[in-house]
């Protein structure tokens, strides 16, 4: 049998073929442009070049005479491409709204953060401001407050040292009148002793001369006797014994001191020793009073005493009856009034 005559295929069968393979290779392609377009910058897409060449069939053959199907299976292949760049075109077209849409939601975002700092910066700069106005009213108050207790501190060293000023001159008045006072007072005390020194040495004086007197007047009515001149030394020594008595009495009763032990009925014998110069020299108990207390008293005021000045006129008037008499005395005290 001749291949003339030889079974041939179906015209679906002859175009399925290459349509799944033109169809396979265009997927291809879209995949690949869809991820370098997604991966690389974008560019013009070239438009795709179609080739076609004609070929002359027989027009008895059944494999070169075109039939509807044929041509239709071409007509598809040659739209396929253009369909295929529409679809990419679209797809670029909405890959590119989306992009630009994320570039405007980008945009806004950093825009909004802007915004966000700007505000958080300007809150933060107006808080610093806010803390450094509080610490700038703070130092001023606490400036303030220094100032004022500074100043207070003056016042109160003003008032003070004021204080102390009128103190030291009212104590300084105070001591200036004490010492007056004490001037005044000693004054008086020395006129006193002096005045009291002048009329003692005027009664003595005078009790001398009318003593002097009646002995003389004695002695001339009963001439030399020795007994009567020894009477009469014996009477004149005892007035002269009373009276330097009464004179160690009034100095003894200046200086004494009663205590409170002292009750009336007591009696303490003391001996006192005595200078020319009428200055005491020691001072001791001879018979006690039973009241240790009294008894210290008495000897405390007779020590006290010093000197006795009139004693010095007695031991240079009759140095014998100074020896005789007050050498040593021994005296008698009684806490009434204290006689002796």
């Amino acid at each position: 049998m001749s291949t003339r005559y030889q079974h041939r295929p179906a015209a679906s069968e002859r175009y399925s073929s290459p349509l799944l393979k033109a169809v396979g290779l265009h997927l291809l392609v879209a995949i690949l442009l869809f991820a370098s377009f997604s991966r690389a910058p974008q560019f013009e897409p070239a438009r795709p070049i179609v080739q076609a060449t004609l070929v002359q069939l027989d027009s008895m053959s059944p494999s070169t005479t075109p039939t509807d199907q044929n041509i239709a299976g071409e007509a598809q292949q040659s739209r396929s491409p253009r369909a295929d760049e529409e679809a990419l075109e679209k797809q670029r077209e909405q890959q590119q709204a989306a992009e630009a849409a994320r570039a405007a939601q980008t945009e806004q975002a950093r825009q909004a953060e802007a915004q966000r700092k700007a505000a958080e910066a300007e809150r933060q700069a107006a808080a610093e401001a806010q803390e450094q106005q509080k610490a700038a009213e703070a130092a001023a108050a606490a400036e303030r407050r220094k100032a004022a207790e500074a100043q207070a501190a003056r016042e109160r060293a003003a008032a003070e040292a004021e204080r102390k000023k009128a103190e030291e001159e009212a104590r300084r008045k105070a001591q200036e009148e004490a010492r007056r006072k004490a001037a005044e007072e000693a004054e008086r005390k020395a006129a006193q002793e002096a005045e009291r020194r002048r009329e003692q040495e005027r009664v003595a004086r005078e009790q001398r001369e009318r003593e002097a007197a009646k002995a003389s007047a004695l002695s001339e009515l009963l001439g030399e006797e020795t007994e009567y001149q020894q009477a009469q030394a014996d009477r004149i020594g005892d007035q002269v014994a009373a009276s330097f008595d009464d004179v160690i009495r009034r100095y003894v009763s200046q200086q004494w001191r009663r205590p409170p032990t002292a009750r009336n009925g007591m009696v303490v014998e003391v001996r006192l020793s005595m200078l020319p110069t009428g200055q005491i020299t020691d001072a001791v108990v001879i018979r006690s009073s039973g009241d240790p207390g009294f008894d210290q008293s008495a000897v405390q005021a007779v020590k006290n005493v010093g000197r006795i000045p009139e004693m010095q006129q007695l031991s240079s008037e009759n140095p014998a009856e100074f020896n005789r008499l007050y050498r040593q005395r021994n005296l008698r005290f009684r806490p009434e009034d204290l006689s002796f």
